[in-house]
């Protein structure tokens, strides 16, 4: 079988022809010239169907057809085409170490197995035999012709590490806290502190001194920049702003170009062995120096470069020109330096200071040298009883300079544990807490500088974007922030097409907005920008028909379908299944959808893989009569059993050509075929307050799966609608490997439950019409002396720090750990940039980047005066789910009480000079008490209080998938009073005044029953109505003319004509436009049934099971004083 054109699995010598291929077979038209590579599939890409024999069955509308197979066995063409094999792979193809021990903290990810799709499958769509591949790409100037590079014989994804943790080479003494306590830079672990020895004792109210242990990793710095590929990219000369899709894209740790590993990172080959950065020896020979060209057209001076870099910013280098002197930046008004707003390019009337300018306008910032700032203020936390503050906590702003300030990272996108990076490990281990990033690297952005120019200027050793916070030499010589190496500017970039002046590189928008997306050329590309793709695979057991949510899925995509991300080139496909599975032929020419029913689910094989998946603007009229009558065409099944794990394997084997979106909607848990469930749950050990088991997934299968999808550039997002349990732990491994996404609506039914309803209508609507980038790898790349060592998100670790997400999309959050393994004494600054390379839904390869600026502090209290707390209880949250999955819940709880108990003695004992008999925490720091009692309370690490065990699951999901903004609602909700809102402190938004009440702590004695108070959730509100709420605002904005009045299940806010219901939705509807899901709305009445939930979140209070938030505190100053 031929398949298309790009995506070759077999073929060993394929040259792609040149002009535009043709959509299908048979079409003897091609596409228009106005896309820029065409239609992936080729005429060529037809399927021989011998051996395949229909039997007419029972003829529904779209006339089905049946397929079985019987002895003899027929052989379909196409069946063995990208075969799943739920075998593993040779363990040769892993790049691990055996005698390594587990961690007692490792990932939520970790498998004592690893696991490597099934070898016949190639990454990116090529053999894993594959030689050199030159292919003659489209006839188009933007895509000229390409050469792609090899893959290692027999090596699906080029080196594989499954667990999300980077290997690691040595041991490390688990006698840590979050990873940070092991001086990483030194040949051997460091014994323990004495006061990490006096807290490794028995704790006591059930809390052991279990801490945070990470292992201890080799500097990836320096050995992640070794391929040879990263050409620069080509397209327009002059930069543009327009507003589309977003982008990533990262260097290599593995000695031989593999897939996109090579593309983004990686060296020139004509970079200096003796760099800066000293990097590890490269396998093929470098060229000398003295003759290596330039990146430029034009000659530039030859920079001498030191053997080593052991000197301060700026040593050693001539002073700046005259046009290079640093010069005061007027603050932009109306722009807050922690959250700036992108409007377009900013134009600086200064020059960007150079590197000695950075040093001393660095210098002289230690926070104890001059007044003690808020962030210190020491505060008595048993005593100081309204700790919460009355306004949103923001994210602390970095101490830098203003210039800085001005142009550093939004923290929406981008943020630290530590907003002052600690010297020393050492002295990171002294402040006792977590090192890590939250990236948010796709968000919705609403003005993003996007460049397309022909050089898109990197560092030649790390590969680091340039960016505002490097330094420029002169007017030809850039050194990088990371690396420390001196570059040399391109002639190109000298022109500033903007202000249409030369010799002002300062100028250029890359090195003025610390967010930029670039347009990137053929050289990003390992094949022609895939389009599009998107397969619904869907349960249709009776299960599944009684629920509903056919009726709502096919309606939304019937309103959505001209919506979806895409252009010209967008293919659609639609799967069911219950015992057997059923596949739609929707080709173009056909009078009614064709059904064509596969009953043999042990060897699953494509009935017509060419018409399976269909052009959506050719097919649409077949698309909607397949949508509109799909909620009637399972109506009177009987059918109880449900084969996922074979409908999964179909649909690897229809998308693995292309890569694209897979949408997987399950109701119960899989009863057929390969990955088959049984219950686990035991009803009965719901509130246990011991152990909470089977928080991992009960086989391997589904995790192997989205491994052979990732491979193959192909994400499977779930949505479980469920009434009973459905085992998410192990079913969720499909989304978490492959990059997607997961959406839970317990005790869904479209008639019994229509607030659940609603929301998947809400949430589909977001789902099927936000931007999506396709074939995407991120990197994060910091500072020389800094490391990275485990992530958190949905992803898969294709090297030591090349995530690939074959998927990404704006509202997926992710986490790094970071470790010191090199002293920063000798530089005042710290930079942290990811970089996400990435295919827009329009086929246009795209590089967005994230670059964060922060100070480096040589004392303790520094240290603490930059905790970012919410930061730093998000990294906590999701170290916790890993701990819970690789250990036990109590562990992970116990750990989270024990990062309080080490922060606070350590800040005692070091920093506080007061008495030792209060409580005493830093300004920046006495809301992480109160947090992490949140944490303890929450749906994921609850003990005591009845919670399913797919709650339990889906909780934990989300913090390891959830931005930083959305995370913080599930941990710590917000409530306010909302009977007596005022147009005092208002916000306008959109000719709309919304009121701002201030915030309430989460305890009952902040509720009187004369009042009602919002509760805001996340993906929850509820409104809660006292007893003796004044009966005008019951009328004036729920409708009703007293209390009793009021329904029990009550989800809406009536839109009344009066100025309280007015102010109540404005608020309600302001609060709902800040996060991508539609919340549901529960108003619950004071003494009703259903207020037992509003009250669970009241986390300040004492439950049964738990502290209330003053007993906490004692229990935390009695293990201090221990």
């Amino acid at each position: 079988m031929q398949v298309p054109s790009g995506y070759g699995l077999h073929h060993q010598n394929y040259i792609a022809p040149s002009g535009h291929y043709s959509q299908g077979p048979g079409k003897m038209t091609s596409l228009p010239l106005d896309t820029q590579c065409g239609d992936y599939y080729s005429a060529l890409y037809t399927v021989p169907t011998q051996n395949v024999t229909p039997n007419t069955v029972n003829q529904q509308p779209g006339a089905q057809q049946l397929y079985s197979r019987g002895p003899p066995a027929p052989h379909i063409v196409g069946s063995t085409l990208g075969s799943f094999q739920g075998a593993a792979s040779s363990a040769s193809h892993l790049h691990t170490s055996a005698s390594q021990p587990y961690s007692s903290f490792v990932n939520h990810y970790n498998s004592p197995a690893m696991y490597s799709a099934s070898s016949s499958v190639a990454s990116q769509g090529f053999p894993s035999t594959c030689g050199h591949y030159a292919m003659s790409t489209v006839s188009n100037a933007a895509y000229p012709s390409v050469s792609y590079p090899s893959l290692p014989a027999g090596d699906t994804y080029g080196q594989m590490f499954t667990s999300q943790n980077a290997p690691t080479v040595r041991p490390v003494k688990d006698n840590s806290f979050s990873g940070q306590n092991t001086a990483i830079s030194h040949p051997s672990p460091l014994p323990p502190l004495p006061s990490q020895q006096h807290h490794q004792q028995q704790s006591l109210s059930g809390y052991s001194t279990l801490t945070w242990s990470s292992p201890g990793l080799p500097s990836t710095q320096d050995n992640l920049i070794r391929n040879h590929t990263g050409s620069l990219a080509v397209a327009n000369n002059n930069p543009t702003i327009t507003g589309v899709d977003s982008s990533s894209t990262t260097s290599s740790a593995s000695p031989m170009p593999n897939s996109y590993d090579a593309l983004e990172g990686g060296s020139y080959p004509d970079m200096l062995s003796s760099s800066a950065s000293s990097p590890a020896p490269d396998p093929a020979p470098e060229p000398d120096p003295a003759s290596a060209p330039a990146p430029a057209s034009a000659p530039a001076p030859v920079v001498p470069q030191p053997s080593k870099m052991a000197k301060p910013f700026g040593y050693g280098y001539p002073t700046l020109q005259p046009g290079y002197q640093n010069a005061t930046a007027p603050l932009i008004s109306g722009v807050q330096p922690s959250n700036p707003v992108y409007s377009g390019f900013q134009q600086y009337p200064q020059q960007y200071p150079g590197v000695n300018q950075l040093s001393s306008s660095i210098g002289g910032l230690s926070l104890q040298s001059s007044p003690q700032p808020e962030s210190l203020r020491p505060v008595n936390l048993t005593q100081e009883r309204n700790i919460l503050p009355m306004t949103p906590v923001w994210a602390p702003v970095p101490n830098l300079n203003a210039d800085l300030k001005k142009l550093n990272c939004s923290p929406d996108s981008f943020r630290c544990t530590l907003t002052n990076i600690p010297q020393t490990q050492a002295l990171l281990n002294k402040a006792k807490l977590p090192l890590g990033l939250l990236l948010h690297p796709f968000r919705d952005l609403t003005q993003l500088p996007v460049i397309t120019s022909n050089t898109i200027v990197r560092c030649r050793s790390c590969r680091t974007y340039i960016n505002p916070f490097v330094s420029f030499i002169d007017q030809r010589r850039w050194k990088c922030n990371l690396c420390y190496r001196v570059n040399d500017v391109p002639e190109e970039f000298m022109y500033n097409p903007l202000t249409r002046s030369y010799g002002e590189p300062h100028k250029r928008p890359e090195v003025q907005n610390s967010t930029v997306e670039f347009i990137a050329s053929s050289d990003y590309m390992l094949r022609p920008p895939q389009p599009a793709v998107y397969l619904f695979v869907l349960d249709v057991s009776h299960n599944a028909v009684e629920a509903g949510y056919l009726t709502i899925l096919c309606q939304s995509l019937l309103e959505n379908l001209d919506k979806l991300p895409g252009d010209s080139r967008t293919r659609i496909g639609f799967m069911t299944f219950d015992s057997t599975i059923h596949f739609y032929n929707l080709q173009e020419g056909l009078s009614q959808p064709q059904m064509l029913i596969v009953s043999d689910i042990d060897d699953v094989f494509l009935p017509t893989p060419d018409s399976l998946l269909v052009n959506l603007y050719e097919s649409k009229e077949l698309i909607k009569d397949l949508l509109n009558a799909l909620p009637n065409m399972f109506t009177n099944t009987r059918e109880t059993h449900s084969a996922l794990g074979p409908a999964l394997q179909a649909a690897f084997k229809l998308m693995s050509p292309t890569g694209g979106r897979v949408s997987v909607f399950q109701t119960q848990l899989p009863s057929l075929g390969a990955g088959l469930l049984q219950s686990r749950e035991d009803p009965n050990q719901r509130s246990s307050t011991k152990v909470v088991q089977h928080l991992g997934p009960a086989t391997d299968f589904y995790k192997k799966l989205a491994l052979d999808c990732s491979g193959q550039q192909t994400a499977v997002d779930l949505f479980l609608l469920s009434s009973q349990y459905s085992d998410l732990a192990s079913l969720a491994c499909m989304s978490k490997y492959s990059a997607g996404c997961i959406y839970y609506y317990p005790s869904f039914h479209y008639t019994h439950n229509p607030s659940q309803a609603e929301k998947l209508q809400k949430d589909l609507k977001r789902y099927l019409t936000r931007k999506i980038g396709f074939e995407a790898v991120m990197r994060i790349r910091c500072t020389k002396g800094l490391s990275m060592h485990t992530f958190h998100g949905n992803f898969f670790v294709r090297s030591t720090d090349l995530l690939s997400l074959a998927n990404i999309n704006p509202d997926a959050g992710f986490a790094v750990q970071l470790s010191i393994e090199e002293s920063l004494t000798d530089t005042s600054l710290v930079c942290f940039q990811t970089a996400l390379l990435y295919t827009s839904s329009k086929g246009e390869r795209r590089i967005r980047v994230h670059t964060l600026c922060l100070p480096v502090v040589s004392s303790l209290a520094d240290v603490y005066a930059g905790v970012d707390v919410q930061a730093a209880i998000c990294l906590l949250a999701n170290m916790a789910v890993d701990r819970s999955v690789s250990s036990s819940l109590s562990d992970a709880r116990d750990a989270l009480v024990n990062a309080v108990v080490d922060s606070l003695s350590a800040y005692g004992s070091t920093v506080s000079n007061l008495q030792h008999s209060a409580l005493m925490a830093p300004s920046s720091l006495k809301l992480f008490p109160l947090y992490v009692l949140a944490l303890l309370k929450q749906k994921a690490f609850r003990t005591g209080t009845s919670t399913r065990l797919d709650d339990r699951v889906y909780a934990m999901c989300q913090i390891k998938s959830q931005p930083l903004v959305h995370l913080m609602k599930m941990i710590h909700p917000n409530l306010y009073r909302i009977d007596r809102l005022t147009d005092e402190g208002a916000v306008h938004v959109n000719d709309r005044i919304v009121p701002q009440p201030p915030l309430q702590k989460l305890s009952a004695e902040k509720l009187t029953r004369e009042g009602a108070f919002l509760m805001d959730c996340g993906s929850v509100f509820y409104i809660w109505v006292g007893k003796g709420c004044d009966n005008n605002f019951i009328e004036d904005v729920l409708g009703y003319t007293n209390f009793a009045s009021i329904p029990q299940k009550m989800t809406h806010l009536p839109e009344l004509d009066t100025l309280s219901s007015e102010r109540a939705r404005s608020f309600i509807t302001w609060l709902r436009d800040s996060r991508p899901l539609s919340p549901i709305l529960h108003i619950v009445k004071d003494e009703s049934p259903a207020k037992a939930e509003f009250f669970q979140h009241l986390i300040e209070d004492r439950t049964e099971a738990a502290f209330s938030y003053y007993e906490f505190l004692l229990h935390v100053q009695q293990q201090i004083c221990k």
